[in-house]
């Protein structure tokens, strides 16, 4: 069902390591070509193209792109009551965690009348992608949602693909918790079409294009983000979900079964990776998964993503090289299961959100953590950081200096303008001194 890859003997260097691991192999660059018409049509004929490009791809599209307010507000009416008190526990959750993210302007002094001032400004509009294939995630509204209105974001638009369904429109759940976050611009669009709506706009339909696109979604979405960055900033360029495990003999091989088929679920190229020295626990992992697997209501999907080049049980010698492997990985998620998981944990360099001890499941942050699950996929966490407030602001810098101050430093910014060869640099703060 998951293949063994035997790193024992071999390289104890995270970067050595790196084309070692396992990874989702999908070619990005083909389906750039099949996305740019798409984006030129959406840029020139708006959400008319949109709509046609929904039926195309989805086999459906809405009366009228934009979700009318009554059937925002009659999905919240019908929605599960249980449903409803767990959307609003996580989005408490999520809010007390994102309360602490914002920074607080800086203000500091070079030299006496010479000072440099720091604030973080919101983006001014933004879009905010979530996903609704095979399964629905309300839980990324939230996780979208929640740290762009903390930041301070004034508007707001969320797209989500059309339900056949749910007569066009996205599913009912998707449109209960953008309501219960007091989100009402709200699109029935998908896929490559949704991120090139938001960054272009259509004046026909008053859709005002966004500065930044955020959100997971499919390899469509992926390609019409890279695309299209630069005319918009985005969160990344998301891949197949992913899960590794850091594993010894003191580990609980049903709970790590469990977690690794709780990623598996998510589609066919989603990458569950148990990193272990201990023989006899991957092979009680192995038995768990042929115990657990069958009984899973996805059976097949997980079945196919565990079986996949993306997924492995890797066997290490001991717990530093199984340190260089989950740093090579960089995992989206990343569960510690070892003696002294908190101090363990602490000497992973890469990693989007680390899980730690046998009771903190990648399934909690899915969903009500705190934490936020838009997180970089693979090997991006070695670069980059997952969804936060900060995402959502701008760092201005504010420099005000005195006739004193510019009069201090001046003939040092004229001699480096002078051996850079830019000499109208200098004349800039030469007139100014005489």
């Amino acid at each position: 069902m998951i293949r063994t890859l035997d790193l024992r003997g071999g390289s104890r260097r995270s970067l050595e390591l790196r084309d070692v691991v396992p990874r989702a192999q999908f070619d990005l660059d083909a389906v750039l070509e099949q996305v740019r018409p798409i984006v030129e049509d959406i840029r020139a004929r708006g959400s008319i193209a949109a709509q046609e490009w929904s039926l195309r791809h989805d086999g459906v599209a809405a009366e009228s792109i934009r979700v009318p307010a009554e059937v925002i507000a009659r999905s919240l009416e019908q929605l599960d009551p249980n449903v409803r008190i767990s959307l609003l526990e996580a989005i408490r959750r999520v809010r007390i965690v994102h309360e602490h993210q914002r920074r607080e302007p800086t203000k500091v002094q070079v030299a006496p009348g010479g000072v440099v001032t720091e604030r973080w400004v919101p983006i001014e509009r933004v879009g905010l992608y979530v996903p609704g294939g095979r399964a629905v995630y309300p839980s990324s509204v939230i996780m979208n949602v929640v740290p762009a209105q903390i930041a301070g974001v004034e508007s707001i638009a969320v797209v989500s693909p059309p339900q056949k369904d749910h007569d066009g429109w996205p599913h009912p759940t998707i449109l209960a918790a953008c309501a219960l976050l007091g989100i009402d611009e709200v699109y029935a669009v998908g896929g490559a079409q949704a991120v090139a709506l938001m960054a272009y706009g259509c004046s026909a339909a008053k859709i005002d294009p966004v500065s930044m696109v955020t959100g997971p979604g499919n390899m469509w979405v992926t390609a019409a983000k890279r695309l299209l960055k630069g005319r918009i900033g985005i969160d990344s360029e998301a891949g197949p979900t992913e899960i590794a495990i850091l594993a010894d003999d003191s580990a609980n091989p049903e709970f790590v079964a469990a977690d690794l088929i709780s990623q598996a679920e998510h589609d066919v190229v989603a990458a569950s990776v148990l990193v272990t020295d201990s023989l006899e626990l991957a092979q009680n992992v192995r038995d768990s998964l042929a115990i657990q697997v069958p009984n899973a209501k996805h059976n097949e999907r997980i079945a196919t993503a565990l079986g996949g080049q993306q997924s492995a049980i890797v066997i290490v010698d001991d717990l530093e090289q199984g340190l260089a492997v989950v740093d090579a990985y960089a995992a989206e998620h990343l569960e510690i299961h070892t003696r002294d998981a908190s101090n363990v944990a602490l000497r992973v360099k890469n990693a989007g959100a680390i899980f730690v001890g046998d009771w903190s499941p990648v399934s909690l942050g899915d969903y009500a953590a705190g934490s936020n699950h838009v997180l970089p996929t693979g090997g991006c966490a070695c670069h980059s950081s997952g969804l936060s407030v900060q995402t959502f602001l701008r760092g201005l810098h504010y420099v005000e200096y005195d006739q004193a101050a510019l009069n201090e430093i001046g003939p040092h910014v004229i001699t480096l303008a002078n051996a850079e060869d830019l000499p109208g640099h200098g004349v800039a703060v030469e007139i100014r001194l005489s």
